[in-house]
C-alpha cells in the first residue's frame, strides 16, 4: 500500500517530461551546425570564385564547383564588387524554411602599404 510522501516513479516522470526538451534543444543545435556549416562553405566558394576571377578565369564556375552538391541547386552567386555566394542551409525540421546564408569575398590589390 503507498504511503504518503513515497516517491517511486518520480525519476520516470521526470524522464518523461525532460524528453521532448532534449529533443528541442538537439535539433536546434543540429540547425545551427548545418547553418554554420552552409555559411563555411558559402565562405570557401567566395574565396575560390575570388581566386579565380583574379587569375582571369570563371569565378561564377569556380564557386559553384566548390560548393558542397546539396547546396549548389539554390545557390545565388554574383561577382560584382568582389564575388558573393549564397546558399540556404537545409531546414532539419519539415516545414521550417531553409536558412539564407551569404558571404562575399574580394581579393583586390589593396592600397599597397
Amino acid at each position: 500500500m503507498p504511503r504518503a510522501g513515497d516517491e517511486r516513479g518520480q525519476a520516470s516522470v521526470e524522464l518523461v517530461a525532460a524528453i521532448p526538451l532534449m529533443l528541442v534543444v538537439t535539433l536546434v543545435v543540429a540547425q545551427l551546425a548545418v547553418a554554420g556549416y552552409a555559411l563555411w562553405s558559402a565562405g570557401a566558394a567566395a574565396r575560390a570564385g575570388a581566386r579565380a576571377d583574379y587569375v582571369g578565369g570563371n569565378g561564377k564556375a569556380a564557386a559553384r564547383h566548390s560548393l558542397p552538391i546539396p547546396l549548389r541547386a539554390g545557390a545565388s552567386i554574383k561577382d560584382s564588387d568582389g564575388m558573393s555566394v549564397r546558399v540556404r542551409a537545409p531546414a532539419l525540421v519539415p516545414g521550417i524554411p531553409p536558412v539564407p546564408v551569404t558571404a562575399k569575398s574580394d581579393l583586390g590589390t589593396g592600397d599597397g602599404d
